[in-house]
């Protein structure tokens, strides 16, 4: 394949991307994987969905390893987790080892508000960057549909007669946009007289937010997906009774929008090692993992697959086993935990501003945050490997500073500087990856059985993961959660739906939280993907505009290039 030149490190993200020689798709996929072209379903020349007749010819191989890459709470200075999973592909391609990654799709509410695009950074991103992070395959879109469709059939259900008697102050089906719009948050609809429907208050979420995204991320094949979305429940009657999206007949037509969209798509990594893009459910209100259909099938074809939890270890490492795996029985053969100099000693109490100044004890203060996030992973029987994300301002005494805090807990760690170097980079990394692979798997442990009350599922990740002393449910969240079992719901995982900044509710407590209540003001029944959604805090399930969102520097130049796409 043709050999990249690249800007050097520090130029913007979206002129390396665009610097790199892209491979043909349909060469890359059979040199790389063995997958024929008849397998494919092009989307141009550089990107590709995966045929559901591959996914299901594939399913009984041997599978590879599972690599999951988990991070410490976020900061604005930044961990680069998506970063790292892919400079650790590439790394691990470069020692021998067959590597696929699996990562989400980015939302376009975070890409054009304050967050930026997913798709990695430096040297070590996937490419088409641009399509990846703008309408990638039409997937989200789909989701929006098949989301719209439903709350369309059921308020023209409540137009033309209300059959099933639904309640329309108990409609729980809002709608969905995949932009960060806080003005649609809460809104009325039906008004304008009897012709224009039953007025009632609903509001919209974010796509990522759809219960829709985290079924298509879950299920298995179209049945399943159908099945899933049959049993979505949208109201209840006047007798309180659920009424689902079967009961409104609108489970077929949801799946025939979203039939395309459950195929998994494959670009690649600039270095022209193979990625699957599939899924992008909302960290906060979801499980914030790619597609269990991407996984499996990745596992099917490597040696190993590199794939992410979204945020920091204690929402997104732990969903990713509690509910990702419980319900797929994947389990992870190691776990990597991207660190920074410069996160610690934010966590420390270093301004942003400031971090470029060398100060160990700072390091040092902050890293009880690492430390939290290592003794919650080893509760799942997992001891990670630490992969310290390189930055050019760190010093060396407080490398050795970071380096000795993961000895204390017997975690490997390796100096990965993929971000500047692409793969040869990371391979430190993967060296001390592929080790612990070599090691030995480790018996995974869940947090909670299923047979667990969920008030006391969601005290136990409260107590055990965010140190909180305990958990306060509103009123109506305990009388929720009581109903939720009578109605045979009692054995679903629970979700966790709080502030990514913190192991507390507070955006503001940074370090390794103590001391705190865990306050749920809502639940919510996602009975088609399979969880119960713990909302907690101040947690917006549709996101609004920073005062300069990252759109305003977004634009074309005379060319018709894309430009400030960050």
């Amino acid at each position: 394949m043709q050999e990249n030149t690249l800007p050097p490190p520090g130029a913007p993200d979206i002129d390396i991307a665009r610097a790199a020689h892209m491979a043909p798709i349909l060469p890359l996929a059979q040199e790389t994987l063995g997958i024929a072209p008849e397998h494919l379903v092009p989307y141009g020349h550089h990107k590709a969905k995966l045929s559901l007749d591959l996914v299901k010819a594939v399913k009984d191989r041997p599978r590879g390893k599972l690599i999951l890459v988990t991070a410490i709470t976020p900061t604005p200075a930044g961990e680069g987790k998506t970063t790292t999973s892919v400079g650790l592909t590439d790394g691990l391609n470069r020692i021998g080892m067959r590597t696929i990654v699996c990562l989400r799709e980015p939302s376009l509410g975070p890409c054009f508000g304050m967050k930026g695009g997913a798709a990695g950074g430096g040297r070590a991103q996937v490419i088409p960057m641009e399509d990846i992070n703008l309408h990638f395959n039409g997937d989200f879109h789909a989701i929006t549909s098949a989301h719209s469709l439903l709350a369309a059939i059921l308020d023209n259900h409540l137009q033309w007669g209300n059959e099933l008697n639904i309640d329309p102050r108990r409609v729980v089906w809002r709608r969905v946009v995949d932009m960060n719009d806080r003005a649609l948050r809460n809104i009325n609809v039906g008004m304008g007289g009897v012709t224009h429907g039953v007025p009632r208050e609903t509001g919209f979420d974010i796509t990522v937010a759809s219960e829709i995204m985290a079924i298509l991320c879950l299920a298995t094949d179209l049945k399943d997906l159908q099945r899933r979305l049959g049993d979505i429940i949208v109201a209840r009657t006047y007798a309180k009774t659920p009424v689902t999206a079967r009961d409104l007949k609108a489970d077929g037509a949801m799946a025939v929008l979203l039939r395309d969209a459950l195929q998994p798509n494959l670009v690649q990594t600039i270095e022209h090692n193979p990625a699957f893009i599939h899924g992008g459910p909302f960290a906060n209100i979801a499980h914030g993992c790619n597609s269990v259909m991407a996984t499996q099938t990745a596992l099917c074809l490597a040696d190993a697959v590199v794939t992410e939890a979204g945020f920091g270890a204690d929402l997104g490492a732990e969903k990713f086993l509690d509910i990702k795996c419980r319900q797929s029985g994947l389990r992870p053969d190691a776990v990597v935990l991207v660190a920074t100099v410069r996160a610690l000693k934010m966590q420390g109490g270093v301004a942003k501003d400031d971090l470029g100044t060398p100060d160990v004890a700072a390091l040092e203060r902050g890293a009880v945050n690492l430390e939290r996030h290592i003794q919650n992973l080893q509760k799942f029987g997992l001891t990670p490997v630490v992969a310290i994300n390189h930055f050019v301002k760190d010093t060396q005494e407080e490398l050795d500073a970071l380096k000795a805090v993961c000895a204390r807990y017997g975690a490997r760690v390796a100096l990965a500087k993929h971000w500047a170097e692409g793969g040869a980079g990371a391979e430190e990394l993967a060296r001390e990856v592929k080790a612990q692979l070599e090691a030995g798997s480790a018996e995974v442990k869940l947090l909670y059985p299923d047979d667990m009350p969920l008030a006391q599922k969601i005290e136990t990740v409260a107590k055990e993961i965010y140190r909180a002393d305990g958990i306060i449910l509103s009123g109506s969240s305990a009388s929720n959660l009581k109903d939720y079992e009578k109605l045979g719901y009692g054995h679903l995982p629970v979700c966790i739906a709080k502030t990514q900044y913190s192991f507390s509710t507070d955006p503001t407590k940074g370090g390794a939280a103590t001391g705190h209540t865990v306050e749920v003001r809502e639940v919510r029944l996602s009975a088609g993907a399979g969880f119960i959604v713990a909302v907690c805090g101040d947690i917006m399930t549709m996101p609004g505009l920073p005062r300069r969102p990252a759109s305003e520097t977004i634009t074309l130049d005379d060319d018709g290039n894309i430009v400030g796409l960050a």
